[in-house]
Parts: C-alpha cells; structure tokens; sequence
C-alpha cells in the first residue's frame, strides 16, 4: 500500500495550509460532490451552482462531480440540497509552491543492513530472476505459470497509482499508451513546486511517474520476457496507467472514483489499488469524535467508493487491493491518531471500531491482499483479520532473520522496476556514472529496479495471477475487443486455488525482534487451514491457477 504507514508523517511534512471552519482549506478548493441516488442530475448541478461551485468534471455513471469553489461555506450549503447526498473534501488548490520532505515510511524502510546479494544468471530465465524470491513462491517461473500461460494483450490491467514509466525496459513493450489516462493534477503544495520536475509542468503525461511506486507495481505485474532485468506474473498482459495518485503518495476520492469508472467504460479487466482514499485511514459513519461534517464526508468516501466498485464489476472488472501496512487487526481496529491527514495538523485521536472501513480495501467486492515475507510468514507491516483478509502473496519482510546476517537484507523486499529520473532526483543514481549509490537500487542492462516493501507489492502479485485466469479462461469481449471474464469467477479461481496455509503455532505470533514498537511485535492469527486472518483463503498460485485440473476441483 503507498506509503500509508505513517500517514501522520505524511500530515507533519506538509506546510502551512491553514483549513477553515468548514473544513475546506484557504483559497481555492476542490470537493467531490455525490448526487442522492435517483435524484435529477440537473437538480443537483443547480444545487452546486447555487452554492457556489464549479463542475470541472461530473461522472454521471456513479453520480458523482468534481467541483471547484471558492466559497467557503460551499460544503455545507450544497448538503441543504434535496438532490445532494454531500461534499467531501477532495484537494486543496491555489497555493504557492514549496518543497514538501516526502517521509520515509514501510515500503522504503531501510535502516543500513546487509550488503545486497548477486544476481545468479539461470539458464532461460531472466537476468535478475534469482533474486525473485517471490516468483517462485507463487510458481510464476518458466517451469512454472510460464509454460502453460504468460498472459495476453487481450487482457488489459489497470493500475491505479502514482503512475507508469513507460519508457523502462521492462515495461515498454507491455504499456498501453492509448487506454492509458491521468485522472490527478499536481498540487505543488504537496507534491513539491512543479517546475522542479523532469516534466517542468503540474499536468503530467499519462507515460511517467514521478513516485516509482506505480512502476514498481506494474512490473510485478507485466514485466515482458525480454532478457532485460526481471519477469513479472503476466508477462504478454496489457499493462494500462490509470493514475490516481499524487506525486507524493495522496489518493483523493475523486481521481479513484474516475479511474474506476472508465476502467468499467474501457475493457479493463483486473485493476491494482494499492492505496487507501485519503484523508481518513479508517471511515467511521458515526464516530463521536468527528464533526458532523467529519462524519458526513467518511460516509460520503464509503458511499461513492461503493458505488464506483459496483459499477466496476457490474462492467468487468476484476478489482483487488492491498489490505494495508498499519500491523492491524482490521477484524479488531482500536484507534486511528493519523486521520483526517489531509488538510494538514488535523488529523486527532480516535477510537475506531470494525464499524469503520479501511477504503477501498474494506469496500464490497474488493479482493483484499495480506503481505508475506520470504519464509511465507505475515510481514510483521502487513495488517491481517478474518473478515477481511481474502488471499496472501509476496510483499516483502525486511526484518526476517534477526540476529542473522540476512537480517535487513535488500533482498528480502521485492526487486521491481525503477524509474531513471526518479532515481536521479532522489539521489538513489548517481548522474555522473549512471551506477546506483544505494545497494536498495539494481541497474542491469540500460534498466533501473529498486527494493521494496508492503501489501503495495503483495496486491500486484494477486492481480497477475487474476490477469493469468482472464486470458486463460477468458471469452470474447464482443464491446471492447480482447478477453473478458466474470469478476466473480475471476475471484473464485484466485482463491480456490491459493495454496491453504495454517496459523502459525502458537496463534498468538512473535516477531523476534525487539526494535519493532510493542503494537507490531506480536499478531494473533485466527481462523482455520481453509481461511484464516493471515492468509485468507490461502497463498496466490500461478501455476494452479492455470492448470485445468485445479479449476476443476472448484465445479465439483
């Protein structure tokens, strides 16, 4: 999941915005406004105009605008409204640039353990394939998916994220460039002063990503076989940018909704969410210790994300989600100290119940993905819980083997694909020599990849094995060309043939090292073989879920 641990750093490290009564900030603001079901479309674009909004972008599929004001009473008086279900908060806009420190948080955690391994070269397989530990955990391998399917071009992946390098080496020759959208606009207010970027412009191409997070997911996914660097699960699928995210790792309600729908409108087949909706960790409907326009805005995320979801599957969508990087017990969450995160210094404390939704992860019809690391045990990040944990997969666990020199070993993340300028800009690429001044950071070839950790980079591994089951078992898709294939089969070949892994013994796991904060230091793991709050129906496999046996096991 993008960054999303320490979502209050993330509040620490913006500046200055000072947000008004009715929660919207200074200046100029965006809302994401959700029409009543049934209403009248036009009597809810008069409720906006009369409160003093601007449509810069209605999805009428969903119900659902975008509006731009700046009144700052708008939020409350667009909600008196009959045809208006309510506003919430989508972006702060108009203020001047400044720098904004993106912190450090699970997926780039790093604290200078051992030095990198060396890549083996197999014969027939790619040049970094031996240190893709989790490729041959999930049996995506040349003996293993590979030889039966590698995917199709006929199967188009949407990954909603900070964005797609087009340009890398592994993962050219997969990107589709004319499906492929940008739903956001950078905000230098968080996302940095835009004339610093490659790019030099707030409006980014739908081809770059300024985060890496995105390319990095999208590799795991579709890497081509091409002798370059690494193969991903689905190496001939169709890798589509839909880009939600900011640059610095933000994912407001508006873009997520707009990514999912036209995913639903363009013959998308399997989308990647590897984020929560921002500003609020947990959406709570009726939490006491939220503002009435606190708790409206929370009902409003889960109501629209909900709505864009069905409509997503209805179309044939396959949509699946990392479950989150908190260490929680999701069955069981407690309190939530970083939401709202966004405008900044508003986030307080709260005691949070199974009442509120970690979103989309917790939204209906999402397949919810935990992370584990190379021994196949939970990640000690990854959050867990029975209700909500539907498979497990690869995601990285930097502290596995305390006291032992693989203890904070680069390899024990996940190696994907990282974007060149990126790397330059973080300092992670040196710009004289073109060598990496990190042992978090690969160059093979004329490519880049980099280490990384979380359930961001377990929930595309579930989402190659989903794109494997569409071009396996897929039919025509007689509106948009290509295959498609019923989300809900999609969903029960996915976990039908996952690998059943038990608890651990005992339940209650200790994860044996001591700089872990007490709240991640143990989990207790509840349920059955079968399904359970670890590993959910089981462990992703490639190789089953191709295998026409397996699937027919399932029918019987």
């Amino acid at each position: 999941m993008r960054r999303v641990l320490p979502a209050t750093l993330l509040a620490c490290a913006l500046l200055g915005v000072v947000a008004t009564a009715d929660g919207a900030s200074d200046g100029a603001s965006q809302y994401v406004v959700v029409y009543k079901a049934g209403a009248s479309a036009a009597a809810a674009r008069a409720a906006i105009r009369d409160a003093g909004g601007r449509i810069v972008n209605e999805n009428a599929a969903i119900g659902v605008a975008t509006v731009r004001t700046d009144d700052a009473t708008f939020r409350s008086d667009v909600a008196r409204s009959p045809a208006v279900l309510g506003a919430a908060v989508n972006e702060a806009i108009g203020h001047a640039p400044r720098a904004v420190a993106r912190p450090d948080a699970v997926e780039r955690e790093y604290a200078g353990g051992a030095p990198g391994a060396t890549p083996q070269q197999v014969p027939g397989a790619e040049p970094l394939a031996s240190l893709q530990w989790d490729m041959r955990m999930i049996h995506a391998t040349p003996r293993g998916s590979y030889r039966r399917q590698q995917g199709s071009k006929g199967v188009r992946v949407g990954v909603i994220d900070t964005g797609i390098d087009a340009s890398h080496p592994d993962i050219r020759r997969n990107f589709d460039a004319k499906l492929s959208r940008n739903f956001t606009v950078d905000d230098p207010t968080i996302d940095g002063d835009c004339n610093a970027e490659p790019d030099r412009s707030c409006n980014d191409p739908a081809n770059v990503d300024e985060d890496g997070h995105g390319t990095h997911v999208a590799s795991t996914i579709g890497a081509p076989l091409n002798g370059q660097g690494i193969g991903g699960i689905a190496p001939r699928v169709d890798l589509v940018n839909l880009r939600a995210g900011q640059d610095s790792g933000f994912f407001f309600l508006g873009p997520t909704v707009n990514a999912l729908t036209y995913a639903a409108n363009h013959g998308i087949d399997v989308v990647n969410m590897s984020f929560f909706i921002d500003p609020w960790l947990f959406n709570c409907r009726h939490n006491s210790a939220d503002s009435p326009a606190e708790q409206r805005e929370q009902r409003l995320i889960i109501e629209a994300t909900q709505r864009a979801i069905d409509f997503a599957r209805a179309h044939g969508v396959t949509t699946i989600a990392a479950l989150g990087n908190e260490a929680t017990d999701l069955g069981n969450p407690t309190a939530d100290a970083t939401s709202p995160d966004y405008p900044p210094d508003a986030a307080h404390e709260r005691v949070v119940d199974n009442t509120c939704l970690n979103v989309p992860t917790e939204t209906k019809g999402v397949i919810s993905v935990s992370a584990l690391g190379p021994s196949k045990r939970k990640a000690y990040y990854s959050d867990y819980g029975l209700e909500q944990t539907d498979v497990a997969a690869p995601g990285g666990d930097r502290r596995e083997g305390f006291g032992t020199p693989r203890y904070d070993a680069p390899e024990n993340r996940i190696l994907a694909a990282y974007p060149k300028s990126v790397g330059l800009a973080a300092g992670t690429i040196d710009p004289a020599t073109g060598t990496p001044t990190t042992n978090m950071v690969v160059k093979q070839g004329n490519g880049y990849y980099q280490w990384l950790q979380g359930t961001s980079m377990a929930a595309p591994h579930a989402v190659g094995v989903a794109a494997l089951i569409v071009a396996q078992y897929g039919t025509r898709d007689r509106r948009h060309g290509g295959l498609t294939l019923a989300p809900r089969t999609v969903e029960r070949v996915l976990r039908g043939t996952a690998t059943d892994t038990p608890c651990p013994t005992p339940r209650q796991f200790h994860y044996d090292d001591p700089t872990l904060p007490p709240e991640q230091a143990t989990a207790t793991c509840a349920g059955g073989k079968k399904r359970n709050g670890f590993y959910g129906d089981g462990i992703v496999d490639a190789r089953r879920a191709v295998s026409l046996s397996s699937v027919r096991r399932l029918r019987r």
